[in-house]
């Protein structure tokens, strides 16, 4: 391959990045905003009828007219073989593929807009918020749901959490039952130094005539983490209907969005703790100040809300001091429905954005390569011209 057939494929391929750049820049441009993205929103797909595919069709059969009429009047004609025929042929597969993937620019483009309007840090800082403020955000006859607001969610704090048990007192047809909660704790040590120490205690407990079942039944469940036993057992008793320092809002560990990459029970624990420290510890209005920074994410979404920040932290402050009174009404009115379908659409264009769609991949493939062999058929049919 001589020297003036490879500046003509460098030629090529320089204009050819050109257009994607082109592309990647009415991508970037034309990007609608954070505040249009709903759960139809997706990185272009090639559709065959908008603007982007109906000029990607004229951009690139006009390229490839041109780029086959130059390369067979001024490169052709040379009677390559073998090597020189390969390498030949990976150029033109090359320009066979940006030929036909300035969409992918422009999907690019549209990537690069969504990542200057919202960068993946404060992306996930809106989560954590969410995360925080979840059990504040249901509608209100949510809140007799059992399985979202029960006593086994609580993670924080101590005793918690804890762990049902029912027992039957009297069994039978109608049976009489007591509910019990125990805190769930944890044991780790050495294996070789807990089975010493359980063969010991075995030892004791049978001359004072203690109950082993009794403890065993205690356990909750036991395994081997390296060259360690760790086991999780039901220690004291809890009656958390009792407990004055906590309420319905610390009885859900629900995450409105979990954020990638990071532990879910880590994220659950955490998230306990900052929002029980916000309701027990922080002052009053820091709360208010928190509702405040959901009722502005809430407009950078588009968000339609009637929140307001003081009168949602009066009905939070209202239900954590009153335990006993249902809670039937909350001025937390937005559009939970649609934050849930956006913040849903920016994890799948954040972390699995389809620059080229599952539906196309096979006839995009399929393109690319009938192009590229028709290309070098072509060559191959002047190239031997010159033998004859």
């Amino acid at each position: 391959m001589n020297k003036t057939l490879k500046r003509y494929f460098v030629k090529s391929v320089i204009v050819l990045a050109i257009i994607h750049l082109i592309y990647f820049l009415y991508g970037y441009f034309t990007f609608q905003g954070l505040k249009n993205i709903d759960n139809r929103t997706e990185f272009y797909r090639f559709k065959f009828y908008d603007d982007v595919s109906i000029s990607h069709f004229f951009v690139s059969g006009l390229f490839l007219f041109f780029f086959l009429i130059f390369l067979i009047r001024n490169h052709s004609r040379e009677n390559y073989k073998g090597r020189n025929l390969l390498k030949i042929s990976g150029c033109l597969l090359f320009i066979s593929f940006l030929t036909f993937s300035f969409f992918v620019s422009y999907s690019f483009g549209m990537n690069a807009k969504l990542k200057s309007e919202l960068s993946e840090n404060d992306f996930n800082n809106d989560k954590k918020l969410l995360n925080v403020l979840n059990p504040f955000l249901y509608a209100y006859t949510s809140y007799t749901s059992e399985k979202l607001f029960n006593y086994e969610n609580i993670l924080y704090p101590k005793p918690y959490p804890v762990i049902k048990e029912v027992d039957t007192i009297v069994p039978g047809e109608f049976p009489i039952t007591e509910t019990n909660y125990y805190s769930i704790d944890t044991i780790r040590a050495l294996t070789s130094t807990f089975d010493k120490t359980t063969s010991k205690a075995d030892s004791i407990f049978d001359i004072i005539g203690f109950d082993k079942e009794e403890l065993h039944k205690r356990v909750i469940s036991k395994r081997i983490v390296g060259d360690s036993t760790e086991i999780i057992f039901k220690s004291v008793s809890v009656r958390p209907e009792h407990d004055e320092d906590i309420c319905i809002f610390v009885e859900n560990k629900s995450l409105f969005k979990p954020i990638h990459g990071d532990s879910i029970e880590k994220q659950q624990y955490n998230v306990a703790v900052d929002r029980y420290k916000l309701l027990y510890n922080a002052k009053k209005d820091s709360l208010t100040y928190t509702f405040q920074k959901l009722d502005t994410l809430l407009r950078k979404f588009n968000i339609e809300t009637r929140l307001i920040p003081k009168e949602l932290s009066k009905d939070v402050y209202h239900y954590r001091d009153n335990h006993d009174e249902p809670l039937n009404a909350i001025r937390n009115v937005f559009d939970r429905k649609t934050l849930v379908e956006k913040f849903t659409a920016l994890d799948r264009l954040f972390y699995n954005p389809n620059y080229l769609h599952p539906n196309i991949i096979g006839i995009y493939f399929a393109v690319i390569f009938s192009v590229w062999i028709i290309l070098f058929l072509f060559y191959l049919l002047f190239n031997k011209k010159k033998a004859q």
